[in-house]
């Protein structure tokens, strides 16, 4: 049986800014269930974990680290949840902060994680056949773990989430926080600094993205952020694995935030929106279409769409609900719309789990017109609960989303191919029409209610390649 260990920087249920705390909480325990390999995740150990997972926490050892000239104490502790074996490396002075990200010294920091887990490989008792990196903050760990091999025949795998964000470095860094030959320095330098991404691409045996289309795209200039040269050089060696879900814990029947528990009833759907509509002090009418967006508040998610054609759009007798944060630029928006169309425009900046849950489920329609989607979870979530994706087609919403036929009844979905607010303006009005006769919103509901969004296939093809 093979042995994995996963190096990420958050998982759920302990640490959360993302959907890559979603795939590392879920996948393991799926590919476990399987029986073929033995999956163990190694996380930082940051401030936020809640008092109830650590009073479970285990000591295993204590060395020190070190980054470049320095020796920095390492504590490492273990528990296990719901099938899979955790570690947590600890150092206060790196993750004893008030947020997962976003300090000048991220770099240093997670360079330190690296070591730190590349060392206790070299000491500890499970010694992994694959070492499996998720993210530029674990792409040093697939470096060194290339280079120094800390298990004869190791073998690597990076998976990039999101391109975007690289982890980018000055090259003096180099000397200042790895413990390697220079020899080694061309594998981490671009453009002029180190870049994290680029080391992880360069080192690891396979590399995955988390969708067959987005492999694709960031082979271009357009999506690939400059390292796409790379990534055609390592092609064969690049494959895209659409991301799943937890279909048990995004299930629609059993889910305890809901108000009216439901498999694919439309009726029962219904009690939802009208348990949210006087929740939220909208209008209660189960027959009035409501649409939401569920998203952080970012350029990536599209939301300059939304803000050049939404007024016109809830002109009509429509609502539209909006849960997240981010951007003062979108967050002024939404506030400016909820303020001037209270009855038809119900904004919440923040997040919250269960509110989030009532939202799709009370939802018909789920807005995600993203500018780039490297996989997309939030789309395989509103499926589970029957609120119609209305999707751009790039990344893992092509993937997943297949458009809606009147004429033959096929899809599950609504999609549209360019970046254009007006593209989007018409699906929005073409889904109303849609909602607006039974036959055809129902042919939709039962398309979907077919969808499979669980890691059973993703599964296979992570471990044919492990």
């Amino acid at each position: 049986m093979k042995k994995i260990l996963y190096v990420a920087s958050e998982c759920t249920p302990f640490f959360k800014s993302g959907g890559l705390a979603d795939v590392i909480g879920s996948l393991p325990q799926y590919l476990n269930n399987t029986k073929k390999c033995e999956v163990r995740v190694i996380l930082p150990l940051y401030k936020q974990l809640k008092e109830q997972y650590r009073e479970q926490l285990q000591e295993v050892m204590i060395y020190d680290t070190e980054v470049g000239w320095r020796r920095q104490y390492t504590g490492i502790y273990e528990m296990d949840h719901e099938g899979v074996h955790y570690y947590f490396v600890d150092n206060e002075y790196y993750f004893n902060r008030e947020s997962l990200y976003g300090y000048i010294d991220d770099g240093e920091r997670f360079i330190y994680f690296s070591n730190a887990v590349i060392e206790f490989i070299y000491r500890g008792d499970f010694k992994p056949d694959v070492l499996h990196g998720h993210d530029w903050q674990a792409a040093a760990a697939v470096a060194i773990c290339n280079i120094k091999k800390p298990v004869e025949g190791i073998k690597t795998v990076f998976t990039i989430h999101n391109i975007l964000y690289q982890g980018w470095l000055m090259h003096s860094a180099f000397e200042e926080l790895f413990n390697l030959d220079r020899i080694h320095f061309a594998g981490f330098e671009w453009g002029g600094m180190l870049n994290l991404m680029k080391a992880g691409i360069f080192h690891a045996d396979k590399i995955t993205t988390v969708s067959p289309t987005y492999a694709e795209e960031i082979k271009t200039d357009y999506y690939g952020e400059g390292l796409q040269w790379m990534l055609n050089l390592r092609n064969p060696d690049v494959l895209g694995i659409v991301n799943g879900i937890d279909v048990d814990d995004y299930n629609p029947m059993k889910d305890t935030h809901l108000p009216v528990n439901f498999k694919t009833s439309i009726p029962k759907k219904r009690e939802n929106k009208k348990a949210l509509q006087q929740e939220m002090g909208l209008p209660v009418d189960a027959h009035i279409p409501m649409f939401s967006i569920i998203t952080r508040m970012v350029e990536q998610k599209g939301l300059h769409l939304v803000m050049a054609i939404l007024e016109e759009f809830v002109q009509q007798n429509v609502q539209v609900v909006v849960l997240g944060n981010g951007l003062y630029e979108f967050e002024s928006f939404f506030n400016y719309l909820a303020n001037k169309y209270p009855d038809k425009v119900h904004v919440t900046i923040g997040f919250d789990e269960g509110f989030s849950r009532r939202i799709y489920a009370a939802s018909d329609f789920f807005v995600m017109p993203s500018l780039f989607e490297p996989c997309g979870l939030s789309q395989l979530i509103a499926l589970q609960y029957k609120a119609v994706p209305i999707a751009r087609e790039t990344g893992g919403l092509k993937d997943t989303v297949i458009p809606f036929d009147i004429y033959n009844g096929v899809g599950t979905g609504l999609t549209f191919a360019n970046y254009n607010a007006h593209e989007l303006l018409d699906k929005l009005n073409e889904a109303v029409r849609i909602y607006q006769d039974p036959d055809h919103y129902k042919a939709l509901i039962k398309n979907i209610s077919k969808v499979n969004n669980s890691w059973a296939k993703s599964a296979d093809r992570y471990l044919d390649i492990y």
